[in-house]
């Protein structure tokens, strides 16, 4: 029986500055929110860009370090599985969702200056 593959390369842009926060236990969780652009026929025959988004989740060093380098605008490269989950609203709905649990990220734009001078 053949196997099942999860996984995903992505490249876009971030939405927001990356939001960090810690386990119960102390590891760095960071969250961050990517747009990246798909092209589309119209019904016309016409060709069209359509942005999508979609969540990311770091853990650990990686998220240490997109919460030191990172902020929204900055392109990203995003190698990763897919993971989804359940749960209830505050309004008692049930919700459900899928995002990014990224292994490897990848820095695409160049540091800002004031990162450049530090260094």
């Amino acid at each position: 029986m053949a196997a099942d593959i999860n996984r995903v390369v992505l490249v876009g842009r971030l939405t927001r500055d990356p939001d960090m926060r810690r386990t119960a236990a102390g590891d760095p969780v960071a969250t961050l929110r990517l747009a990246f652009s798909s092209r589309t026929r119209e019904s016309d025959g016409q060709w069209a860009d359509r942005s999508n988004y979609i969540d990311i989740t770091l853990f650990g060093a990686r998220a240490e370090l997109a919460e030191r380098h990172l902020a929204k605008g900055r392109r990203v490269g995003i190698d990763g599985r897919l993971s989804w989950s359940e749960w209830e609203a505050a309004d008692g709905t049930r919700r459900q969702g899928i995002e990014v649990v990224a292994g490897d990220i990848f820095f695409l734009d160049p540091p800002p200056d004031d990162e450049q001078q530090a260094a």
